[in-house]
């Protein structure tokens, strides 16, 4: 084998840049961004802890939708044994009311591109004076 250190060097430069997007972001851990706290009343709960919701709330509002659209079941059973009414605009919108410094604060952050406002009518959002 002729060839043998060229075909070890281009080994090692490809496994150099492939392995680059992990090695170079090593130790730089996501923060998420500080959040607006919801304008709950008193005696109002969000419909799962937390840090749930900043973890699974995507897929909690996919649940939703299957549920309302494919079965007509608008009710969601908390894991905290409490009942809700599955609405994006009724339930979460009711205290997360600034869309632009709660819902896209995170998303703009995490870039993403969440398709709910493609159906739902976004919150009017009321200028600070």
């Amino acid at each position: 084998m002729y060839d043998g250190g060229k075909i070890i060097t281009g080994l090692i430069v490809f496994l150099g840049l492939m392995t680059f997007p992990l090695w170079y972001n090593a130790g730089a851990a996501y923060k998420a961004p500080e959040l607006e706290k919801p304008a709950a009343e008193k005696g109002k709960e969000c419909v799962e802890p937390t840090e749930w919701m900043q973890a699974e709330h995507m897929q909690l509002l996919d649940e939703w939708r299957d549920h309302v659209v494919r079965d007509k079941d608008r009710v969601y059973h908390s894991t905290m044994g409490k009942h809700f009414t599955i609405s994006l605009q009724n339930t979460c919108m009711d205290c997360h009311t600034s869309k632009t410094k709660f819902c896209d604060k995170c998303h703009d952050t995490a870039e993403v591109d969440p398709y709910c406002w493609d159906c739902h009518i976004a919150p009017i959002e009321k200028e600070d004076m």
